[in-house]
């Protein structure tokens, strides 16, 4: 795709990154056909090419609208679209670029900049966010279903954390909501690990890994989350820690990109990129050692028929498509096919809270697909899939993990 950039950008590392972003796209349009929104609402400017298009006359100068910010808030940047591309074109570095203008150009209404505002101040901070969800469970009961589908049940209790004490030690992030959500999510890993001579050790300094700010129009508080994470993790990776583990495959896909997001700030970039290249999802760190935990698990299989649910972080932005299906598979769990995996489940971040309408038909189309089998229970990756999911479904959602702790036993 030919362009001029205009002179505000051009010259700029953001400009450079859009143009040669840009000119990889060749409109062939392979990308509409693996949309979420596109299929759901049917318009060029809801799908990956128009959303480029409309980038594009903003970068070469022409004014951002209110029409421009509306279709790109729209994308779930499930990133089905650089699954599906020939050319390569990364869209979600591009569609970064393109919000963060727009913002700058389309000032939003009051209630819509305040729900954005909260939601940056209050989901990434256990202090605000965990008081406020019990606050909601409570009203919750006072009033049946009418917040069914925004606040979560009471999860399961989390199985005693290991020990620990190996010599082979890795960092784990805990996240933000994922502690309040799941508990149980990241002490299973613990557990898992443990049996596979790893310890997991926490950095108690350690917060939000930034993706709610920087996909809400707070990209400088995003860069301060990740530059406050890189100093809470630094001592442990100078301590030996060999990989950085997450459980939440959304957090994963921006650790991984904290290489490229700081590598303009001098007192970060070598550390952001060392962070970057440690970041590792835990399910490729069970695959390497899958056969001794096999051995461990041989006579306890699990029995029952189950669903994997993979996040499109994980498939699309982490680029891990069917790698914990096929360890689950490896380690004995039937899990049975369902229709249009590559499509996004509707949660993507806040955009169930931003854009619920789409979020709920995509929801709904989801959990038809997840439960034609009939399985006993979902598995998933992402805390996000996972609380949005089960807001629709009396069966089991679960992050994977959890299923195979199961395993373990007490």
């Amino acid at each position: 795709m030919q362009t001029k950039l205009a002179d505000f950008i051009k010259d700029t590392p953001q400009g450079r990154e859009a143009e040669a972003i840009l000119r990889k796209c060749v409109h062939c349009g392979f990308c509409t056909a693996t949309c979420p929104t596109y299929q759901l609402l049917g318009d060029e400017l809801d799908g990956p090419r128009g959303r480029i298009y409309l980038m594009k006359q903003v970068l070469e100068g022409e004014a951002a609208t209110a029409k421009t910010q509306l279709h790109l808030d729209r994308c779930l940047t499930c990133r089905a679209c650089e699954t599906t591309c020939p050319s390569g074109v990364h869209y979600s570095r591009l569609l970064d670029i393109g919000r963060a203008i727009v913002a700058r150009q389309v000032p939003r209404s009051g209630m819509a900049k305040l729900q954005r505002q909260a939601l940056a101040a209050v989901i990434p901070r256990p202090a605000l966010f965990n008081p406020l969800l019990a606050v909601g469970r409570i009203a919750r009961n006072l009033l049946p279903r009418v917040l069914d589908d925004v606040v979560p049940d009471q999860p399961a209790r989390a199985r005693p954390w290991p020990v620990g004490g190996h010599t082979r030690r890795m960092l784990v992030l805990e996240g933000c909501v994922q502690p309040a959500l799941s508990p149980a999510t990241n002490a299973a890993a613990a557990r898992v690990l443990d049996k596979l001579g790893i310890s997991l050790v926490r950095a108690p300094n350690a917060g939000c890994c930034g993706a709610v700010a920087f996909h809400l129009d707070e990209q400088e508080r995003a860069l301060d989350a990740m530059r406050h994470n890189i100093d809470a993790w630094w001592p442990y990776v100078e301590q030996g820690a060999e990989a950085l583990i997450f459980t939440a495959s959304g957090c994963g896909v921006m650790i991984t990109d904290y290489g490229h997001l700081l590598a303009h700030d001098p007192a970060y970039a070598e550390r952001a990129k060392r962070i970057s290249a440690l970041a590792c999802d835990l399910g490729s760190v069970i695959e390497k050692q899958k056969e001794q935990l096999n051995q461990i698990l041989k006579n306890n299989r699990p029995s029952g028929t189950f669903v994997f649910h993979p996040p499109c972080t994980l498939q699309h932005g982490l680029k891990l498509k069917g790698r914990t299906e096929a360890l689950l598979a490896e380690l004995g769990f039937d899990l049975a096919p369902f229709a249009d995996a590559h499509l996004c489940c509707g949660s993507a971040g806040t955009y169930s809270m931003l854009q619920p309408e789409i979020s709920a038909q995509l929801k709904n189309n989801k959990i038809k697909s997840l439960t034609a089998s009939s399985p006993a229970q979902i598995l998933t990756a992402n805390i996000g899939c996972q609380t949005h999911l089960q807001s629709a479904t009396a069966l089991p959602v679960r992050h994977w993990i959890e299923a195979v702790d199961d395993l373990l036993g007490n």
